[in-house]
């Protein structure tokens, strides 16, 4: 990629030059103004306005210094042949200022993108309740802040309680439906005495905001979750799955539990389809391990021939420093699986009992 990258920041000098050989080595009939011509129009995505108006000044001055040169530089030809140089040159540096325009728009809007998906969905303390957090939100597209996946750490009466989840759908839309779920999470978490209350309040809080804004579809309005408490004080974390990939448990050895769900319910603000009761399970989670939720952006990134990353299956047998070392490590095995090219985002919390 950088040797592609100085290839097109050198190609409009490489184009001037070219056409200058042209012009003096072959016959007068023949004419290099195509490539004088294209000089200017390839500086101009690439290069500032600066540049850009150095390159069309240069590639008129090379046509204008040849057919001087020659002693063709008043026949109509070689008039004509300046003038068109000259005029796509000035077409070029057009180009450039609205290409630029273009740009700072984008990174206005790529910023406010950004302030909106931080303020939804911020990033957690280092250290929560006694135990040490970590979390990462990885965009499928670069530049591209918002979308459905979330995570969420509160301290409460009842221990530290967490969730992470995967709305379904993009946009803004997507981040509605994340601000309903997250702030109903927060709010039960510290009102509510166990994780299936909180399930229903989050369920109920779906269902509301999609019947009451159009902006959030029905068929957008519901989302993978799953919700862990790790009591004050204890050595167990009890979890409840909403159709969401199960949560890891990584001891200091090196051996690794899927919390998997023996019976989960359906996604949060599906339950018109039908009431299936949650069920809490509860693991041992003794000091030094460290637990890992993720969403499906990580266990369903797929590589070149289309094998899908298996967290579990990868994570077994290592030790890690910490959480942020092990997210750390999580997206760039991800980036190297997919060769850069995420179909879907992915968020990531790790949780350590120090």
């Amino acid at each position: 990629m950088s040797h592609a990258r100085t290839f097109a920041r050198v190609l409009p000098a490489l184009l001037v030059v070219a056409g200058a050989f042209y012009e003096y080595f072959t016959p007068t009939a023949y004419t290099g103004g195509p490539l004088f011509t294209a000089a200017p129009l390839v500086a101009a995505p690439l290069f500032s306005l600066r540049g850009t108006v150095l390159t069309g000044v240069a590639a008129v001055v090379v046509v204008v210094a040849i057919h001087l040169w020659l002693g063709v530089a008043f026949t109509v030809d070689a008039i004509t042949e300046t003038v068109t140089v000259a005029t796509v040159s000035a077409l070029a540096v057009l180009i450039n200022i609205l290409v630029r325009r273009g740009g700072e728009r984008l990174a206005s809007a790529r910023e406010i993108a950004e302030a909106a998906q931080r303020a939804v969905l911020p990033e957690p303390e280092e250290r929560i309740g006694g135990l040490e957090v970590a979390a990462r939100y990885e965009a499928a597209q670069a530049g591209a802040f918002i979308g459905g996946d979330l995570y969420a750490v509160q301290d409460s009466p009842h221990g530290v309680r967490l969730l992470v989840g995967d709305v379904r759908g993009k946009g803004m839309g997507a981040v509605g439906a994340v601000a309903v779920v997250i702030g109903s999470f927060r709010e039960a978490a510290e009102q509510e005495a166990t994780l299936e209350a909180i399930a229903g309040r989050l369920e109920r809080a779906l269902a509301r905001e999609a019947t009451r804004r159009d902006s959030i579809e029905i068929s957008e309005g519901f989302a993978t979750a799953v919700l862990a408490e790790i009591p004050h004080g204890g050595d167990v974390v009890r979890t409840v799955s909403r159709g969401h990939p199960p949560p890891l448990l990584l001891r200091e050895d090196g051996s690794l539990v899927e919390l998997a769900a023996e019976d989960p319910a359906l996604p949060l603000g599906m339950g018109e389809l039908g009431t299936w009761p949650d069920r809490g399970e509860e693991t041992d989670f003794p000091r030094g391990a460290m637990l890992l939720f993720y969403t499906d952006g990580l266990s369903e990134a797929r590589d070149r021939h289309g094998n899908f990353y298996d967290p579990a299956a990868r994570l077994a047998g290592r030790v890690f420093g910490g959480p942020d070392a092990l997210l750390a490590t999580l997206a760039e095995e991800v980036r190297r699986h997919t060769g850069g090219a995420l179909t879907d985002d992915m968020a990531l919390l790790a949780v350590r009992r120090p």
